[in-house]
């Protein structure tokens, strides 16, 4: 990692700096060749940059940002990935001493990179172009979630105002208006959709689909699912009643391989793990996709990962939180490997649906199937993604667990396996081990999106991941629990204090990253 780079690259670090960022419209949307924003509105060339710098943020696209936003926090709390590099002499993230000056960036890019540039896309769009505008909300939805599933509390109805004091909102307040958000979103794009009218954001949009309305109303509908879900331990009744709606709207939810929400980029474009794993060697397979996925036999795993240099023909792991003498000790272990070669990044896949579908029928919501028949079509779907044959002796293995992890270079991180579950359905377990199947399947058809998996093995517990071993963190992160959230950044202490205090109070416990948000709580699933 190129960590000098960090003092010299200038961004908007504060928030009050993000806002500020926004204020000129007009200048800033004025096409520097000459041609007024009137002209440039005939073809939406005006939205196209923000709404780029915009799609470009959500994994942000330049390799050392993205390792600070996400590879050396989420990914490695996921159980997704762990990195053989002895950062700061070992003390830093993966050991649970949280570095402030890495996970900063999470709250600086989503902002000055996201946020912001939504904002401007509202203040061109919202009561002349409400399709766009609601995209706008899509993605904000999307990007943001994220931000508040890392933090908690969060700025986000007062974002864009002038007030010495930016107010945070709490977590549940963010959900609450996320739903909103995507009333409008998708009530806005139905009505387009139903008169059969030609789209207008075909030219801007980076996904797959093309300005399609109805494609992007089914991916509106499937945030839904997953918010819902999420909530379900605080608030099970709105849990249900935003599920079955997304369920219920009439385009649905993403379905079959082409309804995968995905950026698209130039085919010149080159994955940030590519990078980070093979040219830096700062990443490399966890421990624990080793016990799983090699326990199972799964065959996605040679779409995942690369057999281990050191070790011919064996998929090798790295288990988080250890004590890690010399890089050069484990970087011959397995890297990540095909699935990051392409030129695309999934948002949402037609296999997370399904299997937040099957977690919904297994809670008594109506999701159009059984928890079995959604858990399976999950597993077939993630198969289908990654064009990987044989499902169905995959689907109806009894037998196959997770394996015992051993440290081919110190046995004092060997571990036995934890993750106890079988493949195959079982009509006789309880919601409990049911539960632990589906969201381990979900976790499988999820890699490399270290969030979304983080996030719902905190809401969880599922699957079951190895402990660290050197724990850092001076007893703010427990071993048992592990790391539940980022503090919040130095820059909002320098330049938004007043704000940063409503957030705290709202936080409800100490700016650590042992302090549990408002969705994730103690006791059972159920």
């Amino acid at each position: 990692m190129i960590l000098n780079k960090i003092k010299t690259t200038v961004i908007c670090s504060s928030l009050l700096l993000a806002v500020g960022c926004t204020n000129d419209f007009q200048n800033i949307n004025t096409n520097p060749y000459g041609f007024t924003n009137a002209q440039l509105e005939q073809d939406f060339n005006n939205i196209k940059v923000p709404f780029t710098t915009a799609f470009n943020g959500v994994f942000n696209t330049l390799h050392w940002k993205y390792q600070l936003q996400q590879n050396l926090n989420a990914d490695l709390w996921s159980g997704y990935m762990a990195t053989p590099t002895p950062f700061a002499g070992g003390s830093n993230n993966s050991t649970y001493n949280l570095v402030d000056g890495w996970n900063g960036f999470v709250w600086n890019l989503g902002y000055t990179d996201v946020m912001a540039n939504l904002y401007k896309v509202a203040n061109l769009t919202k009561g002349k172009y409400d399709q766009i505008y609601a995209i706008s909300l899509i993605l904000k939805v999307e990007a943001m979630q994220r931000m508040t599933d890392v933090y908690g509390p969060i700025v986000y109805s007062k974002f864009g105002t002038t007030d010495p004091i930016v107010a945070y909102d709490s977590q549940q307040d963010v959900y609450n208006q996320m739903f909103s958000e995507l009333d409008f979103a998708v009530t806005e794009l139905t009505k387009r959709a139903d008169a059969g009218e030609a789209t207008i954001f075909a030219g801007t949009d980076m996904t797959g689909y093309g300005g399609d309305y109805k494609q992007w109303i089914k991916y509106a509908n499937s945030l839904r699912l997953r918010l819902a879900t999420r909530i379900v331990k605080v608030n099970a009744a709105l849990a249900k009643t935003q599920a079955e709606k997304a369920m219920a709207q009439k385009y649905g939810v993403l379905i079959v391989k082409n309804d995968i929400a995905k950026i698209v980029y130039p085919s010149t474009f080159i994955d940030p793990i590519q990078t980070i794993t093979h040219a830096w060697g700062d990443i490399r397979m966890s421990a624990d996709v080793e016990s799983i996925m090699g326990g199972y036999n799964d065959p996605r795993l040679a779409k995942y990962c690369a057999t281990s240099a050191d070790f011919p023909g064996q998929y090798r792991g790295v288990r988080t939180g250890i004590n890690i003498v010399a890089k050069s000790d484990r970087t011959g272990m397995s890297e990540i490997g095909p699935i990051v070669y392409g030129n695309e990044k999934v948002l949402m896949s037609t296999a997370e649906v399904y299997f937040l579908r099957a977690e919904g029928a297994l809670r008594g919501w109506n999701m159009g199937g059984t928890a079995q028949g959604l858990y399976e079509q999950g597993i077939q779907a993630s198969f289908d993604q990654q064009g990987v044959s044989n499902s169905a002796t995959y689907i109806a293995d009894n037998t196959s667990t997770a394996k015992n992890f051993v440290d081919v270079k110190d046995a004092t991180n060997n571990g036995t396996a934890v993750n106890n579950v079988t493949i195959a359905w079982d009509n006789t377990a309880n919601n409990e081990v049911k539960l632990q199947k589906i969201i381990t399947q979900k976790w499988i058809a999820g890699f490399p999106e270290g969030q979304e998996a983080w996030s719902e093995y905190r809401r969880t517990g599922y699957p079951k991941l190895f402990p660290v071993v050197v724990n850092l963190s001076g007893g703010s992160i427990t071993t048992l629990y592990g790391a539940r959230r980022i503090n919040f950044p130095q820059s909002e202490k320098d330049g938004n204090p007043g704000g940063l205090a409503t957030g705290l109070t709202l936080l409800g416990g100490a700016d650590t990253g042992g302090t549990r948000l408002w969705w994730d709580t103690t006791g059972t699933n159920f």
